[in-house]
């Protein structure tokens, strides 16, 4: 096969996964799948992720961070449990994190709060961000043009804004990262993705959501970044290993801890 693959953004510590992550994270690596990258969730998902960490040096890493779904009441509490987590060094980016109005808008005014203390960190430690925004561009564009400056770079993860919100993201300097829904029929976001030069762009799956064509609506799993890489070497006009190649790179030059 002779090419290797990122997934950017798994959540394999979940209990979708607790039977079977060991033969999971082997077809991955049979599939040339070399790394996979752990976004947290909240205090409760830090255990299971960093275990996962451990057991598998060199291939699952973890970031920290707290996830805008997971910013309830206590959103003080978490975001002081995950900094404290962050003074162990193995994280190697801050996420998931962001704004959600997706499901819930009630803690709108916490979510931002909890958005703007973790960019603090990312600038502070020299780490990357791993931004989840659902329902939420204009909100989320209107705390980065305010924060944004040289030292904060990041990944818009599970892109599914227009070609004007990408071409937002780009003028940061940021990433966008592409997952199974690039696959879906009537997503319509093969053509944002072909709008979006191939130094920017960055493969996941966001296991064990969004599993992509021909797995669509079954449990995804780090070994369908393949059928991410296929379709985007398609929209590209390029062959997979040309994909696995630009989008490995990128994951190096963003996520440098892991490489």
């Amino acid at each position: 096969m002779g090419h290797t693959f990122t997934d950017t953004h798994a959540h394999l510590y979940l209990e979708g996964f607790s039977d079977d992550v060991d033969q999971v994270i082997d077809r991955a690596l049979q599939e040339g799948v070399e790394k996979i990258f752990l976004p947290n969730l909240d205090s409760g998902s830090v255990a299971g992720m960093n275990r996962l960490a451990e057991q598998y040096p060199g291939t699952c890493y973890a970031m920290i961070g707290l996830h805008p779904t997971s910013v309830k009441e206590n959103y003080l509490e978490e975001l002081q449990f995950a900094e404290k987590e962050l003074e162990r060094e193995h994280y190697i980016a801050i996420g998931e994190t962001g704004i959600d109005l997706y499901w819930d808008k009630t803690f709108i005014e916490e979510q931002q709060e909890a958005f703007r203390r973790q960019i603090g960190w990312a600038k502070q430690r020299s780490l990357p961000i791993v931004i989840h925004a659902r329902d939420s561009f204009d909100e989320i564009f209107a705390i980065l043009d305010q924060e944004h400056d040289g030292k904060l770079r990041g990944v818009f993860h599970s892109f599914t804004g227009n070609i004007k919100q990408a071409e937002k993201v780009l003028a940061y300097g940021f990433y966008i990262g592409i997952n199974g829904i690039v696959t879906f029929k009537n997503a319509g976001l093969d053509k944002v993705a072909a709008a979006i030069p191939t130094d920017r762009l960055l493969m996941e799956t966001d296991a064990p959501f969004l599993a992509p064509v021909p797995h669509r609506g079954k449990r995804n799993e780090s070994a369908y970044v393949i059928q991410v890489a296929e379709k985007l070497a398609e929209i590209h006009g390029l062959k997979v290993h040309e994909i696995a190649q630009h989008t490995t790179e990128n994951a190096r030059k963003l996520f440098s801890k892991a490489f």
